[in-house]
């Protein structure tokens, strides 16, 4: 009878482990609001166990269809190739908005230069625009910084903000968003674009135009969510079907009042 007990006990324990221990990868973006939420979904769940790793929307997705991640974070949409892949494998991708972005573009404090039309930012980070003073700055040599290709960043910025275009060729790219800021932070010369919430005191962000320099918008939760400044995104999880009950928990908990108030304090705008 006490060894049918503890078995039993063994297997329950086995049982929560498997459901709460979940593994969470990908985009930078969206990894300080993921390892906020995971640290109180912790706190309030005694015994579960939430990693979460950053590396990219890329290599997050990657992850997901390799199975070495229950969770992938993504800061673009799953493109139709590893949508494809995913299905080869016999695998199907659930797509859930957990918040969304306003993507900042940034430079070195003393830089005057304080309004940029996406025009002018297509120039720049294609390589047209050379010079500061070309676009009403001192005359200094424009370095751009962007993020590696496996970034959804870089997809994001891209597709919305160069039009397709692609990017400039030697342009610096940073293995992560951390790195733009202390880049963009040490370098007077210096461009580049960083999610929100990793706007600091050593970076000066700049009023952006879509309208040819008519209006010039800062990057700012308030201006995200009515929807006056132009560049923001949704972040997204993306997941196996199949591991819906295993994942359910930890994303429910991100979609709930409570969650969301914490997508809000880190710097991004809640879903509802």
């Amino acid at each position: 009878m006490k060894k049918t007990i503890i078995l039993a006990a063994m297997a329950a324990y086995m049982f929560t482990t498997n459901v709460f221990a979940q593994k969470i990868k990908g985009s930078d973006t969206c990894l300080p609001v993921t390892q906020s939420e995971a640290e109180s979904f912790m706190n309030k769940n005694k015994g579960t166990s939430v990693t979460v790793t950053g590396g990219g929307s890329g290599v997050g997705i990657s992850a997901l269809m390799e199975g070495t991640t229950d969770i992938a974070m993504s800061s673009r949409k799953i493109k139709f190739d590893e949508k494809v892949r995913m299905q080869e494998a016999g695998k199907a991708p659930k797509e859930v908005v957990i918040a969304y972005d306003a993507l900042a573009v940034i430079v070195h404090p003393s830089n005057k230069v304080s309004n940029l039309t996406r025009e002018q930012l297509e120039g720049i980070f294609t390589g047209k625009i050379k010079n500061w003073k070309e676009v009403g700055g001192a005359d200094m040599k424009i370095v751009a910084y962007s993020r590696e290709t496996s970034s959804g960043t870089y997809e994001f910025f891209k597709e919305n903000v160069l039009k397709n275009k692609n990017y400039m060729n030697g342009i610096l790219s940073m293995p992560a968003t951390g790195a733009i800021i202390q880049s963009v932070s040490q370098t007077k010369g210096a461009i580049g674009y960083v999610g929100l919430a990793y706007i600091n005191k050593d970076v000066k962000p700049v009023h952006v135009s879509y309208d040819s320099g008519k209006t010039y918008t800062e990057p700012s939760m308030e201006n995200a969510k009515n929807k006056t400044y132009p560049i923001v995104r949704p972040l997204f999880y993306y997941y196996e079907t199949k591991n819906a009950n295993k994942v359910k928990p930890f994303i429910d908990y991100v979609l709930s009042s409570e969650g969301q108030a914490i997508v809000k304090k880190i710097g991004y705008i809640p879903v509802k």
